[in-house]
């Protein structure tokens, strides 16, 4: 059954070794960016080069529309029956609101129900807020992603990342 994998940076390599996904995501600042895992295509990870952020800030890369529509297309493009790995630095924020945004774009209309799964397979995840925003946008989801993201509460207060699973398709 395929699979989204979310993890940290230090995770990553051993959840490509694990999953064996057909694609990578990394959600990180040029210069924290991994090399491609030896089991991958170049053409099968994505880098997204953006900061843990939701608004600009002087000296960071805030999480923009284009960066969206990269992410959209590159999901997009995804076989289904393919897993992915999508990781940021702890898996934590940039990550999970990927991981939320693969599963929207697969499931139009149930947005809170990714939402509830991403939550109890990660009561730690913080999912990016910016992010969530742009792409409820980009969906054309009037809101709904967002107030997806508002149901499922404050996270954990927790320093217990770790790598989780969900299923590609709701």
């Amino acid at each position: 059954m395929p699979r989204i994998c979310v993890c940290g940076l230090d995770d990553m390599p051993q959840m490509v070794d694990q999953i064996r996904p057909g694609r990578l995501i990394s959600l990180l600042p040029a210069a924290e960016q991994p090399p491609t895992p030896r089991q991958l295509k170049a053409s099968d990870h994505l880098r997204v080069l953006i900061d843990d952020i939701d608004r600009p800030e002087p000296g960071f890369c805030a999480p923009g529309r284009l960066h969206v529509e990269k992410l959209l297309g590159f999901l997009h493009a995804s076989p289904p029956t393919a897993s992915l790995v999508i990781h940021c630095l702890a898996g934590v924020s940039r990550s999970p609101a990927a991981a939320l945004i693969a599963l929207a774009l697969d499931a139009p209309g149930r947005e809170r129900e990714a939402a509830s799964l991403l939550r109890k397979a990660a009561p730690f995840a913080s999912p990016n807020r910016l992010l969530v925003q742009l792409a409820d946008t980009a969906l054309g989801c009037a809101g709904t992603l967002v107030a997806a993201v508002d149901s499922i509460g404050e996270p954990e207060a927790s320093l217990a990342f770790k790598p989780f699973l969900l299923p590609r398709v709701l």
